[in-house]
């Protein structure tokens, strides 16, 4: 019942020497998993058997079973993961019941993650089969919001759906913690015309920004978070903000392309960071650093101006 861990990795993606880093240190922790290196590109047919299409990706097998995936360059994702399969192999064979229940809550969590919560093939952007691409078209065309799980990146959680919710097959559509159906289903609630009111509809952008906007009293739109700027603007404005003393939040515009290219339109001003107080726009860096010099920008800040 031991952990066998494998990282598909290639010497020219800088990436994977840091999950090389990450996972000697996890080997370190857990001396009862075994940790495996395969050059992607050197094993051209065990790639192509395993679905690789990118490094690095870790697979994850017990007693010669692939049991999970990681695509990606996550350390928290892979350093959960190897805890979680690792704790379960250490767990004797009478405790599967116990294994059974924590999936189960697992699973409850994710079907509950979002109001209407898709499990597919793949991304909403990258769907990796017919019918969840099928699916999502059928989703994005009637304005519905929903969040999605690509069940390709958890063999526990593909697994494990099935027999939870009965449903053997994939997609599967979930609102309100409650199974819809797969894709025959929605076609035949798209038909009858109920699909609309069975599942949320998306927000308009415009009211979206809104409440973004209105989200803290003093709102920073800017590349990357208060702890970490990711452009040279932002890390000035950052450190003109923090010198006040004032409380503000912050949205990172690279995490959503949505609100990065809307927001420029919303409140016709191109570039960013943007400043916020309650809910009107102050301005860029620029303004800030002259609002700053005239000692304009404390009061503007705690809205006495």
């Amino acid at each position: 019942r031991s952990l066998l861990v494998v990282h598909f990795w290639a010497p020219w993606a800088p990436q994977c020497a840091q999950m090389n880093e990450v996972m000697a240190a996890l080997a370190k922790e857990h001396m009862q998993v075994t940790f495996v290196k395969l050059e992607a590109e050197a094993v051209p047919e065990v790639s192509e058997k395993y679905g690789i299409s990118s490094v690095p990706t870790f697979l994850f097998f017990k007693n010669s079973q692939k049991v999970d995936r990681l695509d990606g360059a996550h350390a928290p994702e892979l350093t959960k993961k190897v805890q979680r399969h690792a704790s379960s192999s250490s767990v004797s064979a009478g405790s599967n019941d116990g294994a059974k229940e924590d999936l189960n809550v697992r699973l409850k969590k994710l079907i509950n993650a979002a109001p209407c919560m898709l499990f597919m093939k793949g991304s909403p952007k990258e769907p990796r089969c017919g019918f969840s691409k099928q699916m999502v078209e059928i989703l994005n065309k009637h304005g519905i919001s929903f969040s999605s799980f690509d069940i390709f990146s958890d063999e526990e959680v593909r697994q494990g759906l099935k027999t939870y919710s009965n449903w053997p097959t994939y997609p599967q559509l979930y609102v309100a913690g409650e199974l819809i159906g797969g894709l025959d289903i929605v076609k035949e609630l798209e038909a009858s015309g109920e699909l609309d009111t069975v599942c949320p509809k998306a927000q308009k952008l415009e009211d979206r920004l809104k409440t973004l906007i209105n989200k803290a009293p003093v709102m920073l739109f800017m590349k990357g978070s208060k702890q970490m700027a990711k452009c040279g603007f932002s890390k000035q404005i950052i450190e003109i903000m923090n010198s006040t003393g004032v409380d503000y939040e912050t949205f990172d515009i690279l995490e959503d392309e949505e609100v990065r290219q809307g927001l420029k339109t919303y409140s016709d001003w191109p570039t960013y960071p943007q400043l916020y107080v309650k809910g009107e726009l102050v301005g860029g860096l620029d303004i800030v650093k002259e609002l700053k010099e005239s000692s304009e920008l404390l009061p503007i800040l705690k809205g006495e101006n």
